[in-house]
């Protein structure tokens, strides 16, 4: 994970305010109270398998998380959202943390590539980024204001493809909704999602994702309620268990 320089200015920030320990002291005290983490639609599985293994080894920690599309819970927090840790899915979104302030420690740790999603079977015969353009089928993508809706105009960009659009939705976990339940032909989520959903939905990739790859910057709020844990949690992400999880989720590493 690249951590910005911040990280260095917190950490004698915590030593000016007593807050850093020694190791024996940090160690012979354990972390506790409520951690508040928002995080973008397509970690939800990872976040969720992190968070428990986390608090398995923290157990006084009760980790709560939100999601949802990055620019939305970018909003909530610009607008003062009580939260400790942000997890987005591009770094233009997590600037627009950073810009207001927000972001002590900022970092990317891990990457991720859009694919084709169809409903198990393919029903649309749906083969490449040209049959986005195909207005007989239903088609569902992320709206542009979130990650995966930028990443799918530079990908249709890149293919010189108009899309014809049914649908536009707020995070990529809904473009998925729509695709499981057969309600459109096709959507462009992420590899992840994807590997998720399992038998219910196909994937099909595209040579136009390599220049469309997402990466996952992750950061503490300047004002997190429960600073101590916000750190642990970063570090937990860019662990061996972190990265564990999200190597087996389809999550590529950082670049």
């Amino acid at each position: 994970m690249r951590l910005s320089a911040a990280a260095a200015g917190l950490a004698t920030a915590l030593v000016l305010t007593g807050c850093a320990m020694s190791d024996d002291a940090a160690q012979s005290e354990e972390l506790s109270g409520t951690l508040t983490v928002f995080a973008a639609a397509s970690l939800t599985e990872v976040f969720d398998e992190i968070a428990d293994r986390f608090e398995e080894e923290h157990p006084d920690v009760t980790v709560v998380l939100g999601y949802g599309g990055s620019s939305g819970l970018a909003a909530q927090i610009v607008e003062g959202a009580p939260v400790d840790v942000f997890a987005a899915a591009s770094d233009e979104t997590m600037d627009t943390v950073v810009d207001g302030g927000m972001i002590d420690v900022e970092g990317v740790f891990a990457t991720n590539t859009l694919e084709i999603a169809v409903p198990s079977g393919n029903p649309g015969a749906v083969t490449g980024l040209a049959d986005f353009a195909r207005p007989e089928l239903a088609i569902a993508v992320c709206a542009v204001e979130v990650p995966c809706g930028a990443a799918a105009d530079t990908a249709f960009d890149s293919a010189g493809v108009s899309p014809s659009v049914d649908t536009y939705e707020q995070d990529v976990k809904a473009v998925l909704t729509k695709v499981r339940l057969g309600e459109v032909d096709a959507g462009l989520v992420y590899r992840t999602d994807i590997l998720s959903a399992g038998d219910a939905v196909d994937g099909i990739s595209f040579a136009e994702a390599a220049g469309a790859v997402g990466s996952y910057p992750i950061g503490v709020l300047r004002d997190a309620p429960n600073l101590r844990a916000a750190l642990a949690f970063v570090e937990f992400v860019d662990g061996d268990v972190g990265k564990e999880i999200l190597s087996d989720a389809g999550f590529g590493p950082a670049s």
